[in-house]
């Protein structure tokens, strides 16, 4: 892509995590009735019954606990159409989300209603809940809505089992990342092995990596001055936490980097000494990957090790902490 001479950078991006919460009394007591085919709210100080139920009185905060199980019967309080449904969503054809409000229940629930046509749906339509035939404790236990007049939920189960605690929720993020003129110019002088910092016009301080304005008078920065790939390591944190997607094995260090030339650390991994040795003003390089591996990132660099050169008084990096 390009824009006028100046080339620009962009590429397709996705981010896929698993989020894993706890549920907490509350939520855990509507999820383990989803488990068990109903549908459970609480009773605020006011009266009014809100499904799903929230943890506090929307009107006093005082903890609610007075729960109260509804019909997973409703209507259809507002409703949009989604003509080309996205990856992941509950079906690969044309349906409806809807806000419905369940009999018994004073506030709305939110959930797909599976009709074929937007002329199928209106606000007023009475729906009903289609039950998964496994259920596990999640909003999904409920497939959809459909419409309908009379209940066909499971039958109740003497024995509810043990109450949902937690809950893992896949997230999965497609989007495409433009580079910014000042972002475009770092990518491709790290591609070159260079590292491009962006002087600032008011008093000549380098920002790496570049930004496109200095925030603090938003004059652009695009005098691009080229900035040693040795610095000095400011702050840090020794992970010693393992979570899901971790590449390296705890106990580990990232840390806050300021290299030679320029007046704001950025982080990155501290590798190449035990991590009980790291410490503020500690010398450090990059370790860059072999050129092959090369792409269009700041990954380009490894990870930083020591120098073995003295630490830096603490004078010199005190005001960039």
């Amino acid at each position: 892509m390009t824009l006028g001479n100046t080339e620009v950078l962009s590429a397709p991006l996705r981010m896929q995590f698993d989020y894993t919460r706890s549920t907490g009394p509350t939520i855990g007591r509507f999820l383990t009735g989803l488990r068990n085919g109903k549908v459970i709210g609480v009773r605020g100080s006011d009266g009014r019954v809100i499904v799903p139920p929230a943890e506090f009185d929307p009107k006093t905060a005082e903890p609610l606990t007075d729960f109260v199980d509804v019909s997973d019967v409703g209507t259809v309080q507002s409703w949009s159409w989604v003509a080309e449904p996205l990856p992941n969503q509950p079906f690969d054809r044309p349906f409806a989300y809807a806000l419905i409000k369940l009999d018994g229940a004073d506030t709305a629930l939110l959930h797909a209603v599976d009709v074929a046509s937007p002329a199928d749906i209106s606000t007023g339509l009475r729906v009903r809940a289609r039950w998964a035939g496994e259920r596990t404790g999640d909003i999904h236990d409920i497939v959809a809505f459909e419409p309908g007049e009379t209940s066909t939920a499971p039958a109740p189960s003497e024995d509810e089992g043990e109450q949902v605690t937690g809950i893992i929720t896949p997230v999965d993020l497609s989007f495409k990342h433009t580079a910014a003129p000042q972002e475009g110019e770092f990518l491709k002088a790290i591609m070159e092995g260079r590292l491009l910092g962006a002087r600032a016009k008011m008093d000549g301080k380098v920002y790496f990596p570049p930004r496109g304005a200095d925030p603090r008078t938003g004059e652009p920065t695009d005098d691009y001055v080229e900035v040693s790939d040795k610095g000095i390591v400011t702050t840090f944190c020794i992970v010693n936490v393992p979570f899901m997607g971790q590449r390296l094995k705890p106990p580990y260090v990232a840390a806050y980097v300021l290299l030679d030339g320029t007046d704001i650390p950025f982080l990155h991994l501290v590798l190449g000494v035990d991590a009980s040795e790291v410490r503020m003003g500690m010398r450090v390089e990059a370790v860059w990957k072999p050129r092959e591996e090369w792409g269009l990132s700041m990954a380009n660099i490894d990870h930083f090790k020591p120098t073995g050169e003295p630490d830096a008084d603490y004078d010199s990096f005190a005001h960039h902490l």
